[in-house]
């Protein structure tokens, strides 16, 4: 028998955590009063153990109403009170408190309930409550939970190297690189879950170098204690900076912990070269609208029980029937089920191939269908389309340079798209104006000598005029640069000059004497410029001289043609098909003869 901390009455030892939580006014134990003397012992030898061993503190304001309100409680409190010496008389050892298990005590109750003893009906411990994650995002309830769930990466598929090296339990330290909503997170989790080792979560907008160092001591001490390895799942690897990612570099190497890295750019720019050669990095495959649609059919299934099964492609129907509610199904049936699932089709090509974006906007479109005067078309204008384009990563370079070689191609449709997409999505028009300027003599050069000036033209009605009315500007030269003549003659003379001066020797090659400039007397008299030949001088500005180093004389690097000498073979065949075309006349519905009346 102790004695409670807060009110100082006398309770059983394995009762004293029920008694406070019951703000001390149940399980008290009175046994019978024994002699005065030794009451004032007992209580003096209990007061002093429990206040070594408890702290003060005010009283607690803890409420069980429901437990304290319930009869069978208080028939087994008052059992509890009246009937003490059914039970052996506890020890005075006050109980340690840290780390208190219910289940001990319930042991303990069933030990001592014996013979003709009387069970006291106690309460039972309150059951721990259930993670609910209903708050949570439709994308992240939707997270696969194993390997097979995850849709469209053929890495972790029935054959996948990925998957093969983490069933044999060879987790190499990775990167995941690959679009959003592609599944880097989800793999990752996956990967700590079935190789069954210790996984922490990192990002790099939060985490610092102290952290780091932090956890890797732990991975170190658990590695060594429990031989239980460690990954670090790094988010956003590519925003650590260069000295947090050195970081790393021990760890990994030595095989304390395993990183694995996720990124949405291209991690040769972006992931430091001596970390990279440490790691193994894995594309992830964007996401197909098959992929897609199959997520959000797992997910609608979920989310509305009952609804039909879709079918993988949408049917072709008028579509004056679609937005015509069926009195058998609710608004929300309705809508996602209209035109075999048009909707989840929709939302799959939408989503470009990011899972979270199109459970996110299922999710949406979920709630938008409760209202009943909601439509498929509503819906759809209730979306925002987000164009895939980051002005500082991959796809600034990629789409301009699909541009360039498309203006190159003479393929002013796909030059326009490019020009398109860039604008809309936010780029600098004078960023562009500055490409054009660069085609029109890379590209265009001497075959048409005026598109240098309507380029330049264009760059100063960007930079006078900017958005929006700029991008005409920008349109007008586009279409000329690509209709017009293509000539890379001086450019690739440039480039032949460039790869002159990569030779031995050919960089540092004296000027001939007659082409030095002669500023000073003493240059002149050193012979400088002394016998050169002024070309205005002479007739059509014809005279023999030589311009180039004397190991260089009779060296060319300008070409004579304006374009290549390679020949397509696709070309080859369309034009034979072509010929073939033109023996057919499609108004008199017959072979013409040739040359030779065949």
């Amino acid at each position: 028998m102790v004695s409670c901390p807060i009110c100082d009455k006398p309770v059983t030892e394995a009762n004293i955590n029920r008694h406070i939580d019951s703000e001390c006014s149940l399980y008290i134990d009175e046994p019978a009063p024994p002699s005065s003397t030794q009451v004032h012992g007992t209580q003096a030898k209990n007061s002093s153990k429990a206040s070594a061993f408890f702290t003060p503190a005010g009283k607690r304001s803890v409420s069980f109403k429901d437990e304290a309100s319930s009869p069978s409680l208080r028939h087994g409190a008052q059992g509890t009170q009246h009937t003490p010496s059914l039970k052996p008389p506890p020890s005075t050892a006050p109980a340690p408190v840290s780390g208190v298990k219910r289940a001990a005590e319930r042991e303990d109750e069933e030990h001592t309930t014996s013979g003709d003893e009387v069970p006291h009906e106690l309460p039972k411990p309150a059951l721990k409550k259930q993670k609910n994650n209903s708050h949570a995002p439709l994308a992240e309830r939707m997270r696969p939970q194993s390997l097979d769930e995850v849709a469209g990466q053929d890495l972790v598929g029935p054959n996948g190297v990925l998957r093969n090296l983490i069933l044999t339990d060879r987790v190499p330290s990775m990167i995941l690189w690959g679009g959003p909503g592609t599944g880097k997170t989800t793999i990752a989790r996956l990967i700590a879950q079935t190789a069954g080792t210790r996984f922490v979560e990192i990002n790099s907008t939060s985490s610092g170098v102290a952290e780091c160092k932090k956890l890797f001591q732990e991975a170190k001490n658990e590695l060594g204690l429990t031989g239980r390895k460690t990954i670090i799942f790094c988010d956003e690897i590519h925003r650590f900076s260069k000295s947090q990612q050195d970081v790393f570099l021990g760890p990994v190497e030595a095989g304390q912990v395993t990183l694995i890295g996720a990124t949405t750019e291209n991690p040769s720019f972006k992931v430091v070269n001596a970390l990279l050669s440490r790691c193994r990095v894995f594309t992830l495959a964007k996401l197909s609208d098959e992929d897609v649609f199959d997520i959000l059919k797992r997910a609608l299934a979920r989310e509305v029980p009952g609804l039909p099964t879709p079918s993988p492609s949408p049917s072709a129907q008028d579509d004056e029937h679609k937005d015509i509610p069926n009195d058998s199904t609710s608004p929300s049936q309705h809508l996602l089920t209209t035109n075999d699932f048009e909707l989840l089709h929709y939302l799959s090509s939408f989503s470009d191939g990011d899972a979270r974006t199109a459970l996110n906007l299922l999710e949406l479109a979920l709630d938008l269908s409760q209202h009943p005067n909601t439509t498929i078309s509503t819906i759809k204008t209730s979306l925002t389309q987000t164009l895939v384009y980051d002005r500082a990563g991959d796809q600034h370079y990629d789409t301009i340079s699909a541009f360039h070689k498309s203006v190159r191609g003479s393929n002013p449709d796909a030059a326009l798209y490019y020009l398109a997409r860039m604008l809309q999505s936010g780029e600098d028009p004078l960023y562009v104006a500055r490409r054009i300027v660069v085609i029109a003599s890379e590209d265009v050069g001497l075959a048409d000598n005026s598109m240098l000036s309507l380029a330049t033209a264009t760059y100063t009605a960007c930079e006078k005029i900017g958005m929006p009315e700029c991008r005409i500007n920008l349109a007008h030269c586009t279409v000329a640069l690509c209709l017009a003549p293509k000539s890379t003659r001086a450019y690739r003379g440039l480039n032949a000059a460039y790869s002159a001066l990569r030779e031995p020797g050919v960089a540092g090659m004296a000027i001939p004497v007659h082409l030095r400039n002669a500023p000073t007397r003493l240059m002149k008299e050193m012979g400088y410029g002394k016998e050169y030949k002024y070309n205005p001088d002479f007739v059509d500005g014809r005279c023999v001289q030589e311009y180039l180093p004397e190991k260089l004389e009779g060296r060319r690097f300008l070409g004579s043609q304006d374009l290549g000498d390679e020949v397509d073979p696709e070309i080859v065949e369309m034009d034979e098909q072509l010929k073939l075309a033109e023996q057919f006349d499609p108004v008199k519905e017959e072979v013409l003869l040739g040359p030779d009346g065949d």
